[in-house]
């Protein structure tokens, strides 16, 4: 569908004049650098030199990569964004017995302000990034890994949609001036009751829609759960986070397989700077300034620690450090004090995954 594009016998540098590529007989070790893209992708070859071998444009197809990527010859170097759609290359490229390196999408954020921008300059500069060792990389998670975080990240997706289907269907109730006093208004009783509203009809159709819509969701949400626990029944790490205030088998699954290997992490320290769970710190000669938290990293993870923190009792040191906030800084500063205590569960949470038992949990003075 897409034919292969190839540039000539030169190749324009960035000052716009042209050089030639080097002969096609070099045999040694290559860097490869892709522009991956939904429809399309770039490589672009060259020397540990940084002299250019190559640069073609084909369709991203996985047969197409593999013949492609045979011309770097053995185990060359290859580096991609970390774009939603990496996994696919990954795969290709450990078949092939490529060594992938995963830019991390911030770090070379700074290509989209070039005054000339292209496919083959993003390709050729994650080369280049790659070969002089300055390239920002990302954790490459094993296919096992990513298995598990598709499973956890549908599941999590299934209850946002189901959450707004339940909140829809609360609207249906206000417009009409309509209340339920049940805690539970998708249970039994509260759907029996649901049934018995006299409604318009246009409102009748909308709400009868959203609770076999809601139905649907929950039965799929129920498949999951037994899969996911499959999945993690016999990991150690997961029973392990099970025994931390707070964490129950939804957020232990989804903190196990977004953090994957633990052993890639220093010290707990790295673990929450990795969640975006940190205050940004912005320094120049002698100004600094500390902000919000980053928010850099899984977001998931971020959410299912400060929830979690939200469900544990008094006498853990995640719920000291709570109350610890919230009295020196006031009530106002309950939003802070929750970020503060779901680092204090990241730390157990370390722990717990890379020793297999729970520290800390007796401890309840200040952090």
């Amino acid at each position: 569908m897409f034919p292969e594009r190839r540039l000539g016998g030169a190749h324009a540098n960035q000052n716009g004049s042209r050089r030639p590529l080097v002969d096609e007989s070099y045999v040694g070790q290559q860097v490869v650098g892709l522009d991956l893209h939904r429809r399309r992708t770039v490589m672009v070859r060259m020397t540990p030199a940084g002299e250019r071998l190559e640069a073609v444009r084909f369709a991203s197809d996985p047969a197409v990569l593999a013949e492609q990527i045979a011309k770097a010859g053995p185990s060359p170097e290859v580096v991609v964004e970390a774009t939603y759609n990496w996994y696919w290359v990954a795969d290709v490229l450990d078949e092939a017995g490529a060594r992938l390196h995963l830019a991390h999408p911030l770090g070379v954020k700074g290509f989209a302000y070039r005054r000339v921008k292209s496919d083959f300059r993003d390709a050729a500069d994650l080369a280049d990034l790659l070969r002089m060792g300055r390239l920002p990389e990302a954790w490459i998670a094993p296919k096992h890994v990513r298995c598990q975080r598709e499973l956890v990240r549908h599941r999590h997706k299934l209850r946002q949609l189901c959450s707004g289907l339940k909140a829809g269907a609360h609207a249906v109730l206000a417009k009409n001036a309509l209340l339920i006093p049940r805690s539970d208004m998708f249970g039994v009783d509260g759907r029996h009751r649901l049934r018995r509203l006299a409604l318009p009809q246009a409102y009748r159709v909308r709400l009868d829609s959203q609770l076999h819509l809601i139905d649907a969701f929950e039965t799929e949400i129920e498949d999951l759960d037994g899969r996911i626990r499959g999945l993690f029944d016999a990991d150690a790490g997961y029973r392990a986070l099970l025994r931390i205030p707070g964490i129950g088998p939804v957020f232990a699954a989804i903190l196990r397989a977004e953090i994957g290997e633990i052993g890639r992490f220093p010290s707990p320290r790295q673990l929450t700077s990795w969640a975006g769970l940190t205050p940004r710190h912005r320094e120049s000669d002698t100004t600094v300034h500390r902000g919000a938290i980053t928010k850099q990293g899984s977001r998931l993870v971020r959410w299912a620690a400060v929830e979690a923190v939200q469900r544990t009792r008094a006498g853990t040191p995640m719920r000291a450090r709570y109350e610890q906030v919230v009295t020196r800084r006031g009530a106002s500063a309950k939003h802070v004090a929750k970020v503060a205590a779901a680092r204090e569960l990241l730390d157990c949470v370390f722990y717990a995954l890379r020793d297999g038992r729970v520290r800390r949990l007796g401890h309840t003075g200040a952090a």
